[in-house]
């Protein structure tokens, strides 16, 4: 299971570092790779007869959901067939890591490896977007021209995917402090591992982004008051809050300040953001029981445009709505089915918070999931593989349940599901 929790890793890191997997030599990379992860998975299972399945929770909404693109395809359902093929194609992808995930994570010292390499993630792809930003030379890594223009920010073409990417990653760092899970000895490496993506996000001036991390705050804030934890640990996140507001007050606050008051000529305008959202849900009207066809509402929408501006139209900047869209109300039950197994298993996993290791990874993962959940009415971030393959590993982090190996028990032991890990 090492190879397949080292092979994660790095598609992860691939992904991101790929422009955030949106072309399509990337997403066929990832394709390929995850068959072959899944093909050694099921060798290794079919080869030794005591392993048992573990499957997510999650897996089962999101297989409705594939189920209803599939039926798309099926009846004809679709406006374009490639393109729903090949947003089916990832959507396999993201199948295949959701049953991975709990059976190449299952222990405590899986997880703990695994958040170190996620906070390492974050850690230098923020210091390569702060670097890219005080030495932006108008290309990508400094010598990819982009064709079609952008706002970059680190590899992300959007500034606004790289705050979604941060949302997702910050938490896993930040609850370990806020919950005093980190050792004295690794307080500072940890503390930096936080700081450094939330000055990333404040610097990429993403409007939608930092928002978002201001609804994480406060759910995180709630959460700890309803669970009672106790205050001195609350005081390691509040330090860390400042120092990072520091930093941006001295790299750049002035820019963060003008992106509020002042909006750019590449944004996308207030009275156009509302024009696309009435006009996606006219296309909903229009096509309700099954929707256009997942990945086609580029495609569908220029006859239901109101308010041209000579741009096309890829994305609805509401991913609900695009959903609904493109699904309709079946996709839309699968959806909210997703959403619902993915709050009601992370709020059972917070009974122990404060107590319990596997209770400050579910808390990392939902507060995670709630960021970008957020900012998803406002932007598409689930439609760049990237962040929607840190967002399922984010959702099975908030809805994981641990075990550990007793003393003097085999390392190849079978994982077993919903068994309680204590922190030690």
């Amino acid at each position: 299971m090492r190879a397949m929790r080292i092979g994660i890793c790095l598609l992860l890191a691939f992904a991101v570092l790929a422009f955030g997997a949106v072309e399509e030599w990337s997403q066929a990379i990832l394709a390929a790779s995850f068959s072959l992860l899944l093909v050694i998975w099921a060798v290794r299972v079919f080869g030794r007869q005591q392993d048992r399945i573990v499957l997510s929770p999650l897996l089962f909404p999101l297989l409705g959901f594939a189920g209803v693109v599939i039926v798309q395809l099926a009846l004809h359902k679709t406006a374009s067939v490639y393109d729903t093929r090949m947003q089916l194609q990832l959507l396999l992808v993201y199948l295949i890591l959701l049953l991975l995930l709990p059976n190449a994570f299952y222990r405590m010292r899986h997880w703990r490896m695994f958040l170190w390499f996620l906070m390492s993630l974050a850690f230098f792809v923020s210091v390569f977007g702060i670097l890219q930003q005080l030495t932006f030379n108008g290309k990508l890594y400094w010598i990819r021209t982009m064709r079609y223009g952008g706002s970059p920010f680190g590899p992300y073409v959007n500034r606004n995917h790289f705050a979604g990417f941060a949302e997702l990653l910050i938490p896993v760092a930040l609850v370990p402090l806020v919950l005093g899970k980190v050792r004295k000895e690794r307080l500072f490496l940890v503390s930096l591992f936080a700081v450094v993506p939330i000055v990333a996000l404040f610097l990429s001036i993403s409007r939608g982004g930092i928002i978002s991390f201001c609804v994480e705050l406060v759910i995180l804030s709630a959460l700890l008051m309803v669970r009672r934890i106790r205050s001195q640990y609350m005081l390691a996140g509040g330090v860390v809050l400042i120092c990072a507001i520091l930093a941006v007050s001295w790299i750049g606050v002035d820019q963060v300040i003008g992106r509020f008051t002042s909006p750019r000529a590449f944004d996308v305008t207030m009275g156009k953001r509302a024009s696309m959202r009435a006009d996606t849900w006219q296309i909903f009207l229009d096509h309700r029981f099954l929707g256009t066809g997942l990945g086609t509402l580029q495609r569908v929408f220029p006859p239901y445009e109101t308010l041209y501006d000579a741009k096309i139209v890829n994305h609805a900047h509401n991913d609900y709505l695009e959903a609904l869209a493109e699904t309709g109300l079946s996709g839309a039950l699968c959806c909210t089915w997703f959403l619902a197994v993915l709050f009601v298993e992370s709020m059972r996993g917070l009974r122990e918070l404060g107590q319990s290791f596997g209770a400050a990874l579910n808390l990392s993962g939902l507060v995670g999931c709630c960021g970008l959940l957020v900012h998803s009415l406002a932007d598409f971030n689930l439609h760049i593989p990237a962040n929607a393959l840190l967002f399922f590993v984010s959702a099975h982090m908030a809805t994981a349940r641990l075990q550990d190996l007793p003393f003097g028990a085999s390392e190849s032991a079978s994982p077993v599901p919903d068994a309680k890990q204590r922190a030690t």
